[in-house]
């Protein structure tokens, strides 16, 4: 087994373990903020166990996981949780709806995509967000080690690098926005909290703290940017790195200063 193979693996016992942390919050202190942090945090831990997976054989309960909680959802509800924090107002609640409302949507998008997977195109051993998705092929672009077919897309033919997931379907139009929505929260709530406490000359360690989960954030969202563009060997080393520096910038946060 490859340490690439092992990242995912090594992720899911760091997001676990700040999950579980986050929830424990949640029991003592009811804060909303910490039920949608901890939700967001195991749809990212199931997600990295089905990367896991994925990168040692195919099953296509552990992709509709992988794509539905990670590729999609986890983002969006962490940066909610984010939300809640900073806006206590009724109409976050409004906004809560629409999550649900969404993520219930972006669930039924993945179902209706089961059934149009090209399941022959996943190769063992290749990072699953390398090959999730099929990708057109540029003029003088090459894909060495994958297979190319020719399809009809808006009404034009197109070489493709295959992938699982056809062109245009609908869940993968849908993920960006998930992800668009909860990196924006996520860093902008840690960036803001963070200068209003070095404003307010608030403790060093919650300053500090709120940076790290900024970068952790802004890095795995690099990374998945990256994927999403068929750039996919770094996702497991950012998805690792940003658990790391988000755990670690919680629990510095959380500190009671001396």
């Amino acid at each position: 087994m490859s340490l690439t193979q092992i990242m995912p693996f090594i992720s899911t016992v760091v997001i676990l373990a700040f999950a579980a942390m986050v929830f424990r919050r949640y029991f003592v202190a009811r804060t909303p903020a910490f039920l949608f942090w901890g939700l967001g945090l195991a749809m990212f831990a199931i997600a990295s166990f089905a990367e896991a997976y994925l990168a040692l054989a195919w099953s296509p309960w552990a992709f509709f996981a992988w794509y539905l909680f990670g590729a999609a959802l986890n983002a969006a509800w962490i940066g909610h949780g984010t939300l809640y924090l900073l806006a206590q107002k009724p109409w976050v609640h409004a906004v809560t709806a629409l999550l649900v409302v969404g993520s219930l949507l972006a669930a039924y998008l993945m179902s209706q995509a089961m059934p149009t997977l090209d399941e022959g195109a996943f190769a063992p051993g290749l990072p699953i967000s390398e090959q999730y998705g099929t990708k057109v092929l540029q003029p003088g672009e090459t894909a060495p080690g994958r297979e190319t077919g020719v399809v009809t897309y808006r009404g034009e033919q197109v070489t493709v690098v295959r992938g699982l997931l056809p062109l245009g379907t609908p869940v993968r139009l849908a993920t960006p926005f998930f992800n668009i929505y909860g990196v924006t929260l996520l860093v902008g709530g840690a960036l803001w909290s963070a200068y209003l406490l070095r404003k307010k000359q608030g403790p060093a360690n919650r300053v500090q703290g709120n940076l790290l989960i900024a970068a952790g954030a802004l890095l795995v969202a690099s990374a998945s940017t990256l994927a999403r563009f068929g750039i996919g060997q770094y996702l497991y080393l950012g998805e690792l790195l940003a658990a790391v520096l988000m755990f670690a910038g919680f629990l510095l946060a959380g500190r009671k200063p001396k």
